[in-house]
C-alpha cells in the first residue's frame, strides 16, 4: 500500500540524483487508469519514496512507458527526447533521466517536486 510521503526538502532530494549528464527521478508508473492525475509522491517501502504518475495507457508491449515519458516531458514542460528509461523499462518502479546541465535539471525538478506534494 502506498501513502503520501513526509513532504520535507530532503525527501524530495532522495528522489533525484545528478549525473554527468542530467539527473535521474525515480519514478512509479501507474499503468491502466481511467483518468489521468497529477504526480503525487508516494512511499514505496524501505524507507523510499517515488514519484506516482498515472497513466491511462496499459501496461503491454510498452504503451505504457511511452505515455509515461509523454506525460513527464508535458510536466516538466521539456522535449520528450530529453527523457529515457535507465532501468525499469518492464517494472512500475522506473529511473528516469532527465538529460541536460545536472545543476539547473536538479533545481528545476526540485521546485516541480514540491508541486506534486
Amino acid at each position: 500500500m502506498t501513502s503520501a510521503a513526509p513532504a520535507n526538502p530532503d525527501e524530495r532530494n532522495r528522489l533525484v540524483a545528478k549525473t554527468a549528464n542530467g539527473v535521474v527521478l525515480l519514478v512509479r508508473a501507474k499503468p491502466g487508469i481511467s483518468k489521468s492525475r497529477k504526480p503525487k509522491i508516494v512511499e514505496i517501502g524501505d524507507g523510499q519514496s517515488a514519484v506516482e504518475i498515472a497513466i491511462n495507457a496499459p501496461a503491454q508491449d510498452g504503451k505504457a512507458n511511452k505515455a509515461l515519458l509523454a506525460a513527464l516531458a508535458e510536466q516538466l514542460d521539456i522535449p520528450q527526447n530529453a527523457l529515457s528509461i535507465v532501468s525499469g523499462e518492464t517494472n512500475r518502479l522506473k529511473r528516469i533521466l532527465i538529460k541536460g546541465d545536472p545543476a539547473t535539471q536538479h533545481l528545476a525538478i526540485t521546485q516541480w517536486l514540491e508541486k506534486c506534494e
